[in-house]
């Protein structure tokens, strides 16, 4: 559990457009993104001034036995805000490439 009140954790499972609302997905399928990257997530963060730190080591709980870390950022706004500012910075950053 996540102590600073500060941070919020944001999962690649809340931005994956290839998930369910079940299995973690936050926001809606039409502004989220397939198979996000934690590298994605961070450089959007940053982007946003949100401050991003990595923990690669970390698994979301729903799905324990998947290791593929988390971001903790700045609580700036309400956590779905947050989550789709990354998530439409992520997809800007897609189109451009």
């Amino acid at each position: 559990m996540l102590k600073d009140r500060a941070k919020l954790v944001i999962w690649l499972d809340y931005i994956d457009a290839a998930k369910t609302r079940a299995q973690g997905r936050i926001i809606s399928k039409k502004n989220s993104v397939m198979s996000p990257l934690l590298r994605e997530i961070e450089k959007a963060a940053n982007e946003l001034g949100l401050n991003p730190v990595l923990e690669p080591d970390k698994a979301y709980p729903k799905s324990w036995w998947e290791i593929k870390g988390r971001v903790l950022v700045d609580r700036k706004a309400p956590k779905s805000v947050t989550v789709k500012q990354i998530a439409m910075k992520i997809k800007e950053k897609r189109e451009v490439k």
